[in-house]
């Protein structure tokens, strides 16, 4: 059986939504024959310098070496200026974005949708394959 393709993944989320990360982190971590490498910044490991410019600069560095960034795409990213700033990152670094409309939710941010390569629902399969398919 060939090796696995090892895909590098940012996770963009608010903190005080952190069940959505967790749930992502989750379905990830799961899937058979699936390789990933979180680039995230999960609240249990948080960027040492809280300045801006030093939060901004920590973002970009996680971004950075990630292929994907995955958006979740609840209406708290509307009026999160740090989702922005990693929407715009991901976008100034040439990453795909893949959006996700967390389950139940009927509106999605326009700086997402906007965003998106693809906008996918809340379940693992659409998820991973949109992960598979363009990352």
């Amino acid at each position: 059986m060939p090796s696995l393709k090892t895909r590098m993944l940012f996770i963009s989320h608010a903190w005080a939504y952190e069940e959505h990360y967790n749930k992502i982190v989750e379905w990830f971590d799961a899937e058979q024959n699936f390789s990933w490498k979180n680039c995230s910044v999960p609240s249990t490991n948080a960027l040492s310098d809280k300045t801006t410019a030093g939060l901004k600069d920590g973002m970009t560095r996680q971004i950075n070496p990630a292929q994907g960034v995955i958006i979740l795409a609840g209406m708290y990213a509307a009026h999160s200026g740090w989702i922005e700033y990693e929407i715009k990152e991901a976008q100034r670094l040439n990453k795909i974005i893949i959006g996700v409309k967390p389950w139940g939710q009927e509106r999605v941010p326009v700086i997402v949708q906007d965003a998106a390569h693809i906008m996918v629902g809340w379940n693992s399969a659409s998820v991973i394959s949109a992960v598979r398919a363009l990352i």
